[in-house]
């Protein structure tokens, strides 16, 4: 019996149809663990298709293992940013998206490099690499390391 569930749950996610991006109009939402040396928190995030492989979107995330001394304004970032998506233009699998863009925050400009993989229309896995190209200087707590290093991101991602 066991078996035969196992086939049947196979079967059944085989048949399904995934897009990880679809282009003008199409809305993603993702939410994650970021990792990053000295903390670790949660990120939220949207997307929003402007075009075939262009999209524009949103980031928060939050520092929870943070410094205990941390201020909320030093464990708090935003970002707005901009997305290149490249699946299609490689020739993967309608599932996978790999998304290279430009992220302008609070903290910093810096650069992002995403991969998606959705398993069914609605629900997908996201990892994501960021790097601060340049920061601002104007943290006077000393803190300001914590949004500008590289991070990691993973999490689960959402059709909108």
């Amino acid at each position: 019996m066991k078996n035969f569930i196992v086939m049947v749950f196979m079967v059944a996610t085989s048949m399904v149809s995934a897009q990880a991006y679809k282009g003008k109009g199409d809305v993603k939402g993702q939410v994650g663990a970021t990792f990053q040396d000295g903390a670790n928190g949660i990120s939220i995030s949207a997307d929003f298709g402007i075009g075939e492989n262009m999209s524009y979107g949103f980031v928060g995330s939050y520092l929870l293992s943070a410094n205990s001394f941390a201020e909320f304004e030093d464990r708090v970032d935003v970002k707005a940013r901009f997305n290149a998506n490249l699946g299609n233009v490689f020739k993967l699998d309608e599932k996978i998206d790999i998304y290279p863009g430009l992220n302008l925050g609070l903290r910093n400009f810096g650069a992002h490099l995403g991969v998606r993989y959705f398993f069914t229309d609605g629900f997908g896995l996201y990892t994501e690499a960021g790097i601060p190209i340049a920061s601002y200087e104007n943290n006077t707590n000393g803190f300001k390391n914590y949004n500008n290093q590289f991070v990691i991101n993973i999490g689960a991602s959402f059709n909108l």
